[in-house]
Parts: C-alpha cells; sequence; structure tokens
C-alpha cells in the first residue's frame, strides 16, 4: 500500500514521527509539493494524504487514489464533488485544536491589553534602569473586566473563548446562525456595536466573506479590538488598515491573512497597533499530535473496512 504524505513539514517540523502512517504502508514523505509536482509524487499511490496541497478535479481524475485524508479540519483543498464521482473517500480531522486556538486567541487579546513583549523589551533596552521612579509607562494597560467580548461564530473554538472571556469578568455576546442554548445569543448588528472586542471563530463562507469591512467597522464603538484566529478571508484587508490607521480599531490581532504566506510586504505590518501571528494557532505540539493521531486512526479504520470523520 503506498502512502504519499504530500506536504508533511506544518505537521511536523521534526518533533514529531510518522510511525503511524508508516505501520500501515510504505510511505513517501515530502515536506512540502508544488502544484507542477503533485501528479507525479502521487503516482500510482492509493492513498494520499495533504494539508494544503490542492487535489482538484483533473488531479483526481488521473490517478488511482482510493483514499485522501486531510491533515486538517477544513477540506477546501479537495474537489469533494470529484473525489465523490470518483469513489474516493475523503477524511478530515475535526476538533483537534480547541483548546490550542482558544489559547492563542485569549494570548493575543492579552498581548493588546497588557503589552508584555514591549515592557520586556524596554527593560532590557536599559529603560527601568533609567526610570526616576519605580516604574513607567509605554503604553496604556487595559484591564478586561466588564469590557463586552462579542464573538461571531460558537462552534466549539467560539464556546471556549466565550467561557474564557467569562473568565476574566467580561460580559460576553455571540452572534451565531443558530441560537446555542447557554449562551448569550444576539443579532450581528448588537455584537458589533455593542462589543469592546470582536473576536472572529466563523467559517469562511459566501455569506461570511469579508464580514468584517468599511461598513460592519463603522456600526463598531470607536476604540475596538478585533481578533481573528478563523480565516483571512473574513475580514476586509484593505478596510482593517484604513480603520487601523485612524483608530477607529484600536487595535488587531491577526494569525490568519487572505494570501497566505503573504506574496509581498503587506502595508498592514507598518502598523503599531497590529499584531500578526503566521497561522500557528492550531499549532501547539499536543494539538499535532491529537491531529497526527486521528489521522492515523481515520486511514487504519478505512482499511478495516470503516469509516470514520468521513466528509464527502
Amino acid at each position: 500500500m503506498k502512502i504519499v504524505i504530500l506536504d508533511g513539514y506544518a505537521l511536523n517540523p521534526g518533533d514529531l514521527d510518522w510511525h503511524g502512517f508508516e505501520a500501515l504502508g510504505h510511505v513517501e514523505l515530502y515536506d512540502r509539493t508544488p502544484e507542477e509536482l503533485i501528479a507525479s509524487r502521487i503516482e500510482g499511490a492509493e492513498i494520499v494524504i495533504t494539508n494544503k496541497t490542492p487535489l482538484n478535479r483533473d488531479i483526481i481524475e488521473g490517478s488511482n487514489i482510493k483514499y485522501i485524508g486531510v491533515l486538517a479540519t477544513g477540506y477546501n483543498v479537495v474537489d469533494i464533488q470529484a473525489a465523490s464521482e470518483n469513489g474516493i473517500t475523503v477524511t478530515n480531522v475535526p476538533s483537534y485544536g480547541t483548546q490550542t486556538v482558544a489559547q492563542h486567541t485569549i494570548s493575543l487579546l492579552l498581548e493588546i491589553c497588557q503589552n508584555v513583549g514591549l515592557y520586556d523589551h524596554a527593560v532590557k533596552s536599559g529603560k527601568w534602569h533609567e526610570s526616576k521612579d519605580f516604574c513607567f509607562f509605554e503604553k496604556p494597560i487595559i484591564e478586561l473586566a466588564d469590557k463586552t467580548m462579542g464573538i461571531i461564530g460558537l462552534g466549539k473554538i467560539g464556546q471556549c473563548v466565550y467561557r474564557l472571556a467569562e473568565a476574566f469578568g467580561m460580559k460576553v455576546i455571540a452572534y451565531n446562525r443558530s441560537i446555542k442554548e447557554g449562551f448569550n445569543c444576539v443579532s450581528i448588528d448588537q455584537v458589533l456595536s455593542q462589543s469592546d472586542v470582536i473576536s472572529l471563530h466563523c467559517p469562511l463562507t459566501e455569506e461570511t466573506n469579508q464580514l468584517i469591512n468599511e461598513k460592519s467597522i463603522e456600526k463598531m464603538k470607536d476604540g475596538v479590538i478585533i481578533l481573528n484566529t478563523s480565516r483571512g478571508g473574513l475580514i476586509n484587508e484593505a478596510d482593517l488598515y484604513q480603520y487601523l490607521k485612524s483608530n477607529k480599531i484600536y487595535a488587531a490581532a491577526i494569525d490568519v491573512l487572505e494570501v497566505e504566506p503573504p506574496r509581498h510586504h503587506h502595508p498592514i505590518m507598518d502598523l503599531d497597533n497590529v499584531i500578526i501571528t503566521p497561522h500557528i494557532a492550531w499549532a501547539s505540539k499536543e494539538a499535532r499530535i491529537r491531529l497526527m493521531d486521528t489521522a492515523v486512526d481515520n486511514l487504519n479504520f478505512y482499511l478495516n473496512g470503516q469509516i470514520k470523520n468521513q466528509v464527502n
């Protein structure tokens, strides 16, 4: 059984192993695969494992693939209709990173509010030594208690962020397409207009594409904080840039961009009131181990005539 892993580096940059897959067949492992090499690398393979390497109709129909395992929750890199038409099972890995993504979301918010990195750098550069007082101030520190957190999207990650925000004494409101029992669900306009902090946790769909734009930002409070650890396409980045410059938005912290990696220097990176991390909210070692274990489990089930986490 030939198993081809097209882009293993993001899941395993060297601190995990591939023994689980190797126990199930002959593994050909690539850290990353450019599009022009996909067809040749999967030639003769019945099992293909991918994270972000696209498998389109032409690739699928010209292959011997029987099973595609996606090393992620999102599976839009696979032409699902083409896979189904050709009798190919496609699986994903749901819910492996809930706690990790929620933790990263709150860490971004705390960095905006506490400026820990800024103060650490200032101290180490000698500013405390030079201070005439027992402390000094570089940037305002913000207390979260009694402020309103607005969450857009109440999946497992959104729910986890909701509970963490409550633990800080924040008032939490949320918008979700369907009402979730046990959560303070309101309209999208109420989230936009009432929140001091808005955190995005919804999928990227036609409905949510560029949800944060000039029109929606104008409905927000002056000085709002925006967090995005979901998908870059949820935000119109040109509009975000303009409103960060005008200070209508106090700060933004984002783990995702519309194009990843960015093809050139992004103007938003020049702003002092934005924090950007490179799509790593999901990537704790613990979460990656869970992802690996589930992906192996998915394939093992398939090989034994059962299906687990099938998406088509």
